[in-house]
């Protein structure tokens, strides 16, 4: 296995642990799971730099990475669900979206066609972990004044940062229509032919 998908699988890897420090509450833990995060985003920015780079493009990356991105982002999303920071809605909709555009992948792979990520998958993407990253750096922001001070944080402070996460998501949430617009748009004889 080379480098770029090592950094696709680890991607994908690290995702349990993100899950269990983002819902096992402890002091500081929206920043642990934001560091988890990090490091995550930076392997998707790297392995396809590498790829590309060294000529080490493979079906498989091809497939992997932007399934891992969806585990990633839609862990991430559904866990700001169970922790009341993020509308169900629009992660449904992100799910029609990443489960359409799987089916799709599937019916390609079966006929013998990879089908890679196109820039408005990308665009999606980076404002999806944009997203995520806004709010675990917004709850991170809660945990250190809590810890601080001892107090809970005010109200509104609470309330500003859940209505810039909700946008921040709706924002990403748009990208994902688009992109999985374009994407059907551009692969319909995938779906012509069942």
């Amino acid at each position: 296995m080379n480098l770029p998908n090592k950094l696709t699988l680890g991607r994908i890897l690290l995702v349990p642990f993100f899950v269990a420090v983002l819902l096992i509450p402890f002091p500081l833990h929206n920043l642990i799971a934001l560091a988890l995060f990090g490091v995550a985003s930076i392997t998707d920015m790297f392995d396809g730099k590498i790829a590309r780079k060294r000529h080490l493009i493979t079906d498989f990356g091809k497939f992997a990475d932007p399934l891992a991105d969806k585990i990633l982002v839609l862990a991430a999303m559904l866990c700001f669900i169970q922790n009341g920071l993020c509308d169900c809605v629009a992660v449904i909709i992100v799910l029609i979206r990443e489960f359409t555009v799987i089916s799709i992948r599937l019916i390609a792979a079966a006929k013998g066609e990879v089908i890679a990520a196109n820039k408005w998958g990308k665009v999606k993407t980076v404002t999806q972990m944009t997203a995520v990253i806004a709010i675990l750096v917004m709850q991170s922001v809660c945990d250190i004044i809590i810890l601080c001070t001892g107090a809970q944080v005010s109200p509104a402070l609470n309330q500003t940062f859940f209505i810039i996460g909700e946008i921040l998501i709706w924002i990403s949430t748009v990208f994902a229509v688009i992109s999985g617009v374009i994407y059907v748009k551009q692969n319909i004889k995938f779906i012509s032919e069942i």
